[in-house]
């Protein structure tokens, strides 16, 4: 039996949203399974269920090695369009983009215990199984967690999808440089967040509309005119997906305000080791 086949697409969305990154997703599951294969396997009655465990320890103790190493630079997660995602993969257990960013805040064990409760709708006790500690444990884990999110004045649903139009409006008022157009679409307190990996980025972090105007507008006219670009759904939120000679070089995740469709955080992600699959 392959277990790579026939476990990976199951293991796959419990590794990634504790890790965000595709790479060390597959390595916490390759670690997994090979150990699994050459164990002696005792007293094992229900082989996913063991797994599964395995899989969200071995990726919390990634998480905490990487966080160590990535210091006080933006990261990003690594984003999963519609269009890269593997099909056999349930991706409704694919946490939203902006969720994910939020995680980051949180300390592995909390990050692990909120995905399990929110994303995979465990109990307590199920979640004390998996992670071998108490049920008690269990939901003062949870609790720090909610806090921790709710003092970040986030709540925990998905950006809303924009309309068909609303992201042709966009990029056609970038290309364009209709700043009139751009200011109905940005939130006055707009942010745009940068993770350029090893890439040298024009900037990591910028806030407020009319800086934002400017830096979109420059960094089109200057980097991204001949680049194709393509519309796209990742991590169940609006993004664009930039092009050059074929090879995908920024993708840019949208989060929007609730109550209308006007953008609130662009993710651009430019690093090409989350842009590479």
């Amino acid at each position: 039996m392959n277990l790579n086949t026939n476990y990976q697409n199951t293991l796959f969305p419990y590794a990634y949203n504790i890790l965000g990154s595709v790479d060390d997703a597959m390595d916490a599951i390759q670690d997994v399974i090979t150990k699994y294969i050459s164990s002696s396997k005792p007293n094992i009655e229900n082989e996913i269920s063991y797994l599964i465990k395995g899989v969200i320890n071995q990726s919390i103790n990634i998480k905490k090695r990487n966080q160590k190493t990535i210091g006080d630079k933006i990261w990003l997660p690594e984003p999963i369009s519609k269009e890269k995602a593997d099909t056999n993969i349930n991706r409704e257990e694919i946490i939203s983009y902006s969720m994910l960013v939020l995680l980051e805040k949180l300390n592995p064990k909390e990050r692990a215990v909120f995905i399990l409760k929110e994303a995979f709708d465990y109990s307590h006790e199920e979640i004390a199984t998996a992670m071998s500690f108490s049920i008690e444990n269990s939901r003062k884990l949870l609790s720090r967690a909610k806090k921790a999110l709710e003092k970040m004045k986030k709540d925990f649903e998905p950006s809303p999808m924009a309309s068909p139009t609303f992201l042709k409006e966009y990029i056609t008022s970038i290309k364009t440089g209709n700043v009139s157009a751009l200011e109905k679409l940005l939130s006055d307190d707009i942010m745009v967040k940068t993770d350029g990996g090893n890439v040298s980025i024009v900037s990591e972090l910028m806030v407020g509309i009319k800086e934002v105007i400017k830096l979109m507008i420059y960094v089109y006219n200057t980097y991204q005119k001949s680049f194709s670009i393509v519309e796209s759904t990742v991590n169940h939120q609006p993004a664009l997906m930039f092009y050059n000679d074929g090879k995908l070089v920024n993708c840019q995740v949208f989060e929007l305000e609730k109550d209308n469709e006007k953008i609130m955080t662009i993710y651009s992600i430019v690093d090409p080791e989350k842009l590479k699959k």
